[in-house]
């Protein structure tokens, strides 16, 4: 059978045709067309694709064509290791799914009021995405039946067992039909992997895309680091490759609030995105970071799980991972979306046997280079584009972000090309304004009314 190269050589329903075209899905990527002929007909499925290859798309549109809207209870359900990559997986399911009528997809997550969460199950959910931990306590007490399952889908397992989720997912697992279609992605293939989905697959087609210490399009550099002066160093290579986006990868949650410190000093916008952080705190990290209010994210490697930004101009490991799969996890999130990508590595000497892992894999030495030093604070660091605008009203006040572009173009006065990214949650919104207008956007909103209402409106 000869491969699919666009979504119009799959044979899949019509109602999913709008959602395609909402996204501007027409080509397939290498895992979609390697994996949704297979989905399609019903296998279980286990694929190998790294971070951005298009694994959300593939397996949401496979869950989705089995989803009967008429029928009451869940019928779909999809594990995540972090809230982040559940919240990004349960947006892009409900574009996906815009051509759907009368679906309802919840994402259940832990870190959050539990109240809530029981309550909007009152009427189940055909499409569940969340953590384990909490789908699972959901099951215990009886808010959640598994029990009409058609799709279970692991999203990215090999960092769910990492996490400690083995257990979890078994015990949901039982509570689901032994019929129902599993379909397992992974960016690595671990015996813990093998393991899982001998016990949850049945006779699954097997994918690979990807592959080699990284993709082409992904220029790495590796720097002699002073662990005495990695600080300066970090804000040396940035002001040397001026970056417009970068996330800098720590290996301890606690020093990516220290590193955020010492960039704040130099005079970088940077934010700190970690697993002790609120859930709303999270959110607005990462709100800020796409939307350009913030051009360095100091991330740990589990809060940045769920990062899904493509534009991400640089990666910087502030220290190497302890592992080579770590690396490629964090490399791969620059050179997304065609565009080239940057990896940057601060190496100290006690750090050079990590290198021998990296070196090993792509079967060539590597090349150290040296750092020029700051003298004394350096001049001219970029400053962020945007800043971001919270506004106290959301979707459940149908506020749509066409409202917030007509108060800012209207009453504020602002010409359309000073507003960003508009991102709208259930009870707040954020808008980014270019720097410049920010204070004369907040002001003039503030004494004006949105969509007939006066609101509260705040600068992150």
């Amino acid at each position: 059978m000869q491969t699919p190269a666009t979504f119009a050589d799959l044979a899949l329903p019509p109602a999913l045709a709008p959602g395609l075209d909402a996204l501007g899905y027409t080509a397939l990527t290498p895992v979609q067309a390697q994996a949704l002929p297979a989905i399609l007909a019903g296998r279980d499925l286990i694929a190998q694709a790294p971070t951005g290859s298009g694994k959300t798309a593939a397996f949401g549109l496979g869950l989705l064509q089995r989803i009967d809207p008429a029928a009451g209870g869940t019928q779909a359900l999809v594990l995540c290791p972090t809230r982040e990559l559940a919240d990004q997986v349960g947006k892009q399911l409900r574009k996906l799914a815009t051509g759907i009528a009368n679906l309802k997809l919840s994402v259940l997550c832990g870190g959050i009021p539990l109240a809530p969460q029981l309550a909007s199950l009152a009427h189940p959910p055909q499409v569940v995405v969340g953590t384990p931990g909490r789908v699972l306590e959901l099951v215990q007490k009886a808010a959640l039946d598994l029990r009409g399952v058609r799709v279970l889908v692991l999203d990215e397992a090999d960092r769910m067992l990492d996490m400690g989720f083995d257990e979890p997912i078994r015990a949901l697992a039982r509570r689901i039909p032994k019929d129902r279609q599993g379909l397992l992605f992974s960016a690595t293939f671990p015996d813990a992997i093998r393991t899982l989905a001998t016990a949850m697959l049945r006779e699954p087609v097997e994918v690979c895309v990807g592959g080699g210490v990284q993709p082409a399009t992904i220029e790495a550099r590796f720097f002699e680091a002073d662990p005495a002066r990695r600080a300066p160093q970090l804000a040396a290579l940035l002001l040397q490759f001026n970056p417009a986006s970068t996330v800098v990868f720590c290996n301890m949650r606690k020093d990516t609030e220290e590193v955020v410190g010492s960039l704040a000093h130099y005079g970088f916008t940077a934010l700190a995105l970690h697993g002790d952080m609120e859930q709303r705190d999270r959110e607005e990290v990462l709100v800020r970071f796409s939307n350009r209010s913030c051009n360095v994210l100091v991330a740990s490697d589990v809060a940045a799980r769920g990062l899904d930004i493509d534009d991400i101009d640089a990666v910087v490991n502030y220290e190497l991972p302890t592992d080579i799969d770590t690396y490629l996890h964090r490399i791969g999130r620059t050179g997304r979306a065609g565009r080239d990508g940057l990896a940057l590595s601060l190496v100290a000497e006690k750090e050079r046997g990590r290198v021998a892992l990296i070196e090993d894999r792509q079967a060539a030495p590597i090349r150290f280079e040296r750092i020029a030093p700051l003298d004394g604070k350096p001049r001219g660091v970029p400053q962020a584009a945007m800043a971001t605008l919270r506004i106290d009203a959301g979707r459940t006040d149908k506020l749509r972000p066409g409202d917030i572009v007509g108060a800012l173009t209207g009453e504020a006065g602002l010409h359309k090309d000073a507003i960003g990214k508009i991102d709208v949650y259930p009870t707040r919104s954020y808008v980014a304004i270019a720097h410049a207008q920010a204070g004369r956007a907040l002001e003039r909103l503030r004494a004006g009314k949105i969509k007939g209402r006066r609101l509260r409106i705040h600068r992150l």
